[in-house]
């Protein structure tokens, strides 16, 4: 009787360029699910560049301007009439401790200087006294 040879086992391999591959793809996946993480308060608009931008706390209120003078508060429209009680009601009503409310006035290129000063002045009557002004990283001065 004749038993057949058994075969030769090959000495498996680990191939490094499918794992490599694997591991891009799980970094990019990542990498784009942590940036729709991201908690955005204002509008998108053309804001004016500067070199020392600060980042803007989640606990900030916005008040953003577009080009076509439209005021917003955290992403809603207010008129600038009901800026002021709108800011109140954002900050926790009447009994918040404003002078820790910071305002973070976000407004395009276009806007004249006037409505954002005007902005400005209906938050300082109903107690808010720290503002921010909104600019971009200006990447030719680092």
């Amino acid at each position: 009787m004749t038993f057949k040879r058994r075969r030769e086992l090959k000495k498996t391999k680990i191939e490094i360029i499918p794992m490599i591959d694997t591991m891009f793809f799980l970094l990019v996946f990542f990498m784009l699910s942590s940036l729709a993480l991201t908690k955005m308060m204002g509008l998108p608009v053309n804001l004016p560049k500067a070199s020392t931008a600060p980042k803007q706390n989640a606990t900030d209120l916005t008040v953003t301007i577009d080009k076509d003078q439209k005021v917003f508060l955290n992403k809603n429209e207010v008129s600038l009439t009901d800026l002021a009680p709108q800011l109140l009601a954002k900050a926790g009503g009447p009994d918040a401790k404003l002078d820790e409310v910071s305002v973070v006035i976000n407004a395009d290129l276009a806007v004249p200087h006037g409505l954002v000063v005007k902005c400005i002045d209906e938050a300082r009557s109903v107690g808010v006294s720290h503002f921010a002004i909104a600019t971009t990283p200006d990447a030719a001065v680092q």
